[in-house]
């Protein structure tokens, strides 16, 4: 059999053979919790140490659907074994509690999706484990602030509200000659458009509701790993009670069919309206990695193969009611918190409470704002974000 390199042909291939399900390019969709097995023989073989985890025994913990998708996502990930949580959070907190025990120490990047880190301040110290927030730029330089304890340094590249890119290689070289394992929130680019594993990563974490699922109707996590760590996570799930419904596999798996299609759109979409926003007298700045502009484009231009539909826009100052009447007059950006799926987004955004080792400003002082750029015609983008200036001038005093 060849073996297939490209990511296209993995997304297209990955996840289960026809010849098994009668033919059918799709799986169908399995709804189980009970499992009949013909002797007492083969339900004793089913519960196998060695093997639990591959056969169906149990709906919570797996069936052909739900496998035929994590067959997939490690495939596309390039990694050993996936594992599917009923949320991007639920994949965060889960791979950060199989990771860490009472009197470990993490290293958390400053800035981390806000519900990472009410888990590390909430959750993490309540079971004896310290978190220690870190500078996003630091890179190689992270191993000053190892610890005895320091069992996980986690990497969000590029943050999801500010969106400053890490060197993830560098931070991940250090961290493993110290024997630390790197955990990687990968939403943002999805593997796609950043190979974690490849960049040394041992545990990449996809918030499957987004880009994967692509339709803004599946709420959905994985987590993906390296044969090491593999029965240690793949435990903890199961342990901790996690699976996802037949419905929402399948559907994750069609979506991850048109991922590669998806993103080339958002990321030509996305450009096109965040150099339009650089022109505009009513913005401070863009934070898009994919701009030469943007402090991280180096890093990302060497690490990345694209950027993903999600940026900021840090206003000239405004009062906040000009800025809410902007996004008010908006009509093809819906006001929503998610991203990753065909329709655009904007909302205003407050990154500076979820910081303690950084300082954050918007550029400027003025408002910021998120937008997540669609499947539309960027042209249609383009012309609503227009009027939406032309209110925030008119809510301002200006012409």
């Amino acid at each position: 059999m060849t073996t297939r390199q490209s990511i296209d042909t993995l997304l297209t291939h990955s996840g289960g053979n026809p010849s098994e399900r009668h033919g059918a390019v799709n799986p169908p969709v399995y709804h189980a919790s009970t499992i009949l097995f013909p002797t007492v023989a083969t339900y004793e073989r089913s519960r196998n140490p060695a093997t639990r985890f591959d056969v169906v025994r149990y709906g919570q913990l797996g069936t052909p659907t739900t496998f035929a998708l994590e067959e997939a996502i490690a495939a596309v990930e390039g990694g050993y074994r996936a594992m599917l949580l009923p949320s991007g959070l639920a994949a965060v907190t889960t791979a950060l509690d199989a990771l860490t025990q009472h009197g470990d120490h993490v290293l958390m990047v400053d800035t981390a999706y806000a519900s990472t880190r009410k888990f590390c301040d909430g959750t993490l110290p309540r079971r004896g484990v310290r978190t220690t927030y870190y500078d996003p730029s630091i890179g190689a330089d992270i191993r000053t602030l190892f610890q005895p304890e320091t069992r996980v340094v986690f990497v969000e590249s590029p943050g999801s509200m500010t969106f400053e890119v890490q060197d993830v290689p560098a931070i991940a070289g250090a961290a493993h000659d110290a024997g630390i394992v790197v955990v990687m929130d990968n939403t943002w680019a999805s593997p796609y458009f950043f190979p974690a594993l490849a960049r040394g990563v041992d545990v990449s974490i996809q918030a499957a509701t987004k880009y994967i699922g692509g339709h803004s109707d599946v709420m959905l996590g994985t987590i993906t790993t390296t044969e090491a760590l593999y029965e240690r996570l793949r435990s903890a799930v199961a342990e901790l009670g996690n699976c996802v419904g037949g419905d929402d596999a399948y559907l994750a798996l069609r979506g991850l069919r048109t991922l590669g299609v998806r993103m080339d759109r958002h990321y030509r979409n996305a450009l096109e309206v965040a150099q339009w926003l650089c022109t505009r007298p009513e913005v401070a700045r863009v934070h898009y990695p994919a701009l030469a502009s943007d402090p991280g484009h180096a890093v990302w231009a060497r690490d990345f193969t694209g950027a993903s539909s999600l940026f900021g826009v840090s206003l000239a100052p405004v009062p906040k009611a000009a800025m809410e009447a902007m996004l008010d007059a908006l009509e093809l950006f819906g006001k929503g918190v998610s991203f990753g799926g065909f329709e655009s987004l904007a909302i205003p955004m407050h990154p500076a409470p979820y910081r303690t080792a950084t300082q954050w400003q918007s550029a400027g002082g003025g408002p910021y704002i998120r937008l997540h750029i669609g499947l539309e015609d960027p042209a249609d983008l383009v012309a609503d974000l227009e009027r939406g200036f032309g209110r925030l001038r008119a809510a301002a005093g200006g012409s």
